[in-house]
Formats: structure tokens, sequence, C-alpha cells
């Protein structure tokens, strides 16, 4: 069976109460040309710093020739997904969801030719994870260190359903995705209406140009009232994400130490709550990080350093980007009052994969 790309089913059901532990086709495929939106800050930098700016291709082919040689099949002795070839070692990054239960892991290249795969590490709370081959003949994929515009071309690549160096287009739609009821990986995504599949998973979203931009990771289906709605994972978290596998086997996340759920109205009636968002307390882990800072259950969390959070989503993407140690200032509303509480966050206990 082809591994999914996550079927999210029903977006709309509400959010699981887990502990909050994180690190943290518009195009036809013709010759037509295909630009970049122009960034007037960074191609004004690049060019007082001496630097190339980078090559836009003229149509998705050419584009195709550059990247579709990076991007694998993996195929495990519980479905088939998607990886890409992250550097020249033999490398490649792929979902975590699409080797957790294997016992076995095979990739397929561009070319045809196979070779067995080893897990080097997974970090389920991201649902990243690296595999090794012997091969050491490799065209690794450039990833993007900036962040793609909403409207950029998307180029999906991957492995949907078994067909193998599938293709499909569209465009960057939308940043900083949360969805909700579908645990703590699934933040800070990419929203992307190039058609992605199960079997997607683990492939590539490429920008205009070439570069990857994202790691394909989810989608809502038909039967959930979507059209074309997929996800993918930032290059940015990919490369932390994959540099920590590659150096230690695994990665250390941040760790707050609360069960949180979405202030809904019905919440904010309950509990007596002036607010119409935010990330409601509803469990505080004895001698964690909320705890000894004196966070208490039924607070509400609106800001995290004067981030504004209005779901657990926004919680859960901002303690990605911090580290074990780090010091935050939550924004609380407790009994009808703001209250700023300063928190040293700890270390994530291991996740389940």
């Amino acid at each position: 069976m082809s591994h999914m790309a996550i079927d999210l089913g029903d977006p709309g059901r509400a959010l699981a109460a887990v502990l909050l532990a994180v690190s943290v086709s518009a195009c036809n495929g013709t010759d037509d040309p295909v630009t970049d939106t122009e960034r007037p800050d960074e191609s004004d930098q690049a060019a007082s710093d001496g630097e190339s700016e980078p090559t836009i291709f003229t149509g998705i082919p050419a584009l195709l020739d550059e990247v579709q040689p990076s991007v694998v099949a993996v195929v495990t002795d519980v479905g088939e997904g998607s990886g890409v070839i992250y550097d020249d070692d033999g490398s490649i990054v792929t979902n975590a969801h699409v080797v957790a239960d294997a016992q076995a892991v095979a990739v397929t290249f561009a070319d045809g030719s196979q070779a067995d795969g080893q897990l080097v590490g997974i970090d389920p709370m991201v649902d990243l994870a690296v595999i090794r081959t012997t091969r050491d003949d490799l065209r690794a994929a450039g990833f993007s260190e900036t962040t793609p515009l909403v409207g950029e071309l998307a180029v999906a690549i991957g492995n949907p359903l078994g067909f193998e160096n599938t293709v499909t287009a569209g465009i960057i739609s939308g940043l900083e995705r949360s969805i909700p009821g579908a645990g703590t990986a699934l933040v800070g995504l990419i929203q992307t209406d190039a058609a992605i599949s199960p079997g997607n998973s683990g492939g590539a979203l490429v920008g205009p140009s070439g570069e990857v931009v994202g790691i394909n990771v989810a989608y809502i289906p038909p039967a959930g009232g979507a059209v074309a709605i997929g996800f993918a994972i930032p290059s940015a978290v990919v490369v932390d994400v994959a540099d920590e596998l590659l150096a230690d086997g695994d990665v250390e996340h941040a760790f707050l130490g609360i069960t949180p759920v979405a202030l809904t109205p019905q919440l904010a009636e309950q509990y007596g709550i002036d607010a119409d968002a935010g990330v409601l307390v509803v469990e505080v882990v004895p001698g964690g990080p909320a705890d000894v800072s004196g966070i208490r259950a039924s607070d509400v969390i609106i800001a995290i350093d004067d981030e504004e959070v209005r779901g657990p989503g926004d919680l859960l993407a901002a303690l990605r980007t911090r580290d074990p140690g780090e010091h935050v200032e939550l924004t609380l509303l407790r009994d009808g009052e703001e209250q700023a509480v300063e928190v040293e966050l700890g270390a994530a206990p291991p996740a389940q994969g």
C-alpha cells in the first residue's frame, strides 16, 4: 500500500489533550515562462554583498531537470512514501510516519536503481526522519534558507499511490498553518494547492529557483470538504532537525509542561473568561517548567514573548523555535487580570513514534 501523506480527515475536530512538549495545480506544466515574484529587499542585499541571485527557471521542465534526480521513493515493509536526498553521503530526509513502524527500508532512485536504507534517526514530534544508504554518488537537493512568498510557484514531487516521479504544480497558498486536532507535528506549515496524495509524504515541495522549500507531509481529502489543500514542513525546520538527527540520532525539544486546549466560547463561558481566543491550561505537569513558574490550570495563555497566541497551534509553533533552558515570557489571563510570567523551558521527554 502507499504510505499516506497524512489524511487529516475532519479538519475541524477538537484538539486532543496532549502533553505540551515541542521543539521545534495552477501551472500547466508547459514551457511557458514561470518567474519568481521579485523580492526587492533580498535582491538588493544580495547585490550589495556581491552574492549571485538564485536561478529562476523559465519553465517547469527545466526546474525538474534540476531537482527531480534528488527525489526518491521510500519503500518499506508496511507501505510506500517519498524522500529527498539531503547530502552527498547517502542521507535522505523523509517523514517520520513513513518509516516509524518499518522493519525494512528500501530506496528507489530517480534513475530506477535501488539500495537498502538504514534509519539514522526519527523525530515524531516534527514528523521527520533521516535514513542513509551506502550510495556516495547521490545528487543532494538544495534547501531554501528563506520563507517562500504566498503566490509563488510550488511543485510537489513524490511517489503518490506508487506512481514514482510524479509531479504536480500549484502555488504557495499560505504560511504558518496549524491543523486543529492533528497533534504537535502539524504546526507552522506551508499550505499549497499542488496536489498531494498518499505516498507524497516525505517528498519535495519545490519553489521557482529549484530549491526545496518544504517536505510534503499532509493533505485534507475531498471527503473533508477540501479541494487541493496540502501541507509541507518548511525547509528551515527540515534542515535544523536533519542536522541534529545526523549529529546525534535524536532531537531535543523545549518542554512547557501543560495540557492545552483552544479557548472556545463555550469554555470561556464555563470558566468565566473574558476573552475570545487563547490557550486554556487544563492541566499542569507537577514539577514541570510551567508548574515551577506558578502557572495554574484555568489560566489562559494569550502571548509568548509578545507574539500573540490565539490557539494551541500558535503556542506549539512558537515553542518549536525555542530551546531547552531558554527563558520565555508568557502573558496570561487569570481571574480577569493580565499577568506576565517568566518560564525556563525544560527538555521534553522522548516522544513515542
